[in-house]
């Protein structure tokens, strides 16, 4: 009978054990994808040597060293990746805690306890101070995990850490790309602050000649007006690209998280990365990889092994407290021979009546799985239409500035015969007006067109999961 007694304790340790790796959670499988097996046609246009996206660290596929250094800045002020970054220490934190429930908890206990009997109930009606002292070494209600819902837990736990830590590297992915945009809108708009100045100064300086004609009696009252007009337009764009490039300044500072030095600030567009370009690949290889899909297919992982932990709450739970130590009526004799003590307490909790709370938390953490497959598909729905919106506008903005280019020339090459016939008296002033506006518009359309293209890129590389 003893030797059955002290053998009781082992026996469910080893059952333990036995069953740890047990939980009640559905066997996991990753949904088909819900889009089709190819990019569109326009993605056969990408050179199939090209590297692919998540290869590309963003050191090596922004090759300007300014940017690398805004970047860089961005990376260690921005707020929001800051606080991305503590979210995983967070998350990790709660992880760990998760875990720690499958481990005994082991503690040392001291205690002193003095109570008086009153002379009622006290020997020979006399009244008394008993004392007693205590010290143990226990096991603090520790649950065996025979039906793995504490398993289950810690698996979500985990699941949530990883959704976060990919959370994290989206984060970072978007700050990178958004800097490089913003980066590049401000070349943008220096540009075009540059060329409306320069249009300015050559405006100027062919009011100013036709001023002196029309002092001279050469050219006509109409020729000064027009040619004033086009100083004050060029005076406009001035200052409307003042204000913008302003704006855009104001922008990267607040994705920087930091005063950016003048050094570092871009005088006009300069190509983002190598002009071999990137590889999309295929759907498959490409959006599954993306940090976001990533982090959706972690919750939803999570949320199946959510399954498991409430079908286990269905079963008994056995919970085990124990301790060992000593206990003298004195102070002085903890430790001495005859004072040692033990203490071995199982429980069995399990439930009988719930009101139907049981199987309500079962159809939540089901329903909460098929919520978590319809945000996985959705996110894989956008990625796919983010990565062929990407593809569909990248040749066509290279044809774009092409044409566009073509077409800067073919205008300065206007304007200098309509100056040439105007100087040398065939033409009135207004053919000369008529072709500095369409050059000067022409020049503004084609920074907006390689600024466009400039940005795709950019764009392609983050929807494609670009590296960190």
């Amino acid at each position: 009978m003893d030797r059955t007694r002290h053998t009781f304790p082992v026996v469910l340790l080893a059952a333990a054990a036995g069953l740890s790796g047990c939980t009640l959670a559905p066997k996991y499988e990753r949904p088909p994808l819900p889009v089709t097996d190819a990019f569109p046609a326009e993605a056969a246009a990408v050179p199939a040597a090209a590297p692919a996206a998540k290869d590309v660290p963003w050191q090596e596929f922004f090759t300007d060293a300014r940017l690398r250094s805004v970047i860089d800045l961005a990376l260690a002020n921005n707020r929001d990746l800051r606080v991305a970054a503590l979210n995983v220490q967070k998350a990790q934190a709660l992880y760990r805690i998760q875990r720690s429930e499958l481990n005994p908890t082991v503690g040392v206990q001291a205690t002193g306890e003095r109570h008086r009997i009153p002379e009622s109930i006290g020997k020979d009606g006399k009244a008394s101070v008993s004392s007693t002292y205590t010290v143990g070494l226990g096991l603090a209600s520790w649950e065996l995990d025979l039906f793995g819902r504490l398993r289950s837990l810690k698996t979500r736990a985990l699941e949530q850490y990883l959704a976060t830590e990919e959370a994290r590297r989206g984060a970072q992915t978007s700050l990178v790309a958004a800097v490089a945009g913003s980066w590049l809108s401000l070349a943008a708009d220096e540009e075009n602050l540059a060329l409306s100045k320069g249009t300015l100064e050559a405006q100027g300086a062919a009011c100013e000649l036709i001023r002196k004609s029309r002092e001279a009696g050469i050219a006509s009252d109409l020729d000064l007006r027009q040619a004033e007009s086009q100083v004050e337009a060029a005076r406009a764009s001035v200052a409307a690209y003042t204000g913008a490039a302003a704006v855009s300044r104001n922008a990267l500072e607040l994705l920087v998280g930091a005063k950016v030095p003048e050094e570092l600030l871009p005088a006009r567009l300069v190509a983002v990365t190598d002009p071999k370009g990137l590889s999309a690949g295929l759907p498959s290889d490409v959006l599954l990889r993306r940090p976001d899909i990533l982090a959706a297919e972690h919750q939803l992982r999570g949320a199946n092994a959510n399954i498991g932990a409430a079908r286990a709450a269905f079963f008994p739970r056995i919970s085990l407290t124990a301790g060992l130590g000593t206990s003298s009526p004195d102070l002085d004799g903890l430790f001495k021979s005859g004072t040692r003590m033990w203490t071995f307490a199982p429980q069995i909790v399990s439930p009988l009546f719930a009101s139907g709370s049981l199987f309500a938390n079962l159809k939540v953490s089901k329903v909460d799985r098929e919520i978590a497959v319809a945000t996985y598909e959705k996110a894989i729905q956008a990625a796919f239409a983010e990565v062929s919106d990407a593809l569909a506008l990248r040749t066509t903005l290279v044809a774009q500035r092409e044409a566009q280019d073509a077409l800067v020339v073919a205008l300065e090459e206007t304007l200098r015969l309509s100056d040439a016939r105007y100087k040398g008296g065939i033409d009135a002033y207004l053919p000369v007006l008529l072709a500095q506006q369409s050059l000067f518009g022409a020049q503004r359309a084609a920074v907006g067109v390689r600024f466009a293209e400039q940005a795709n890129l950019v764009t392609l590389y983050k929807v494609l999961g670009g590296g960190v």
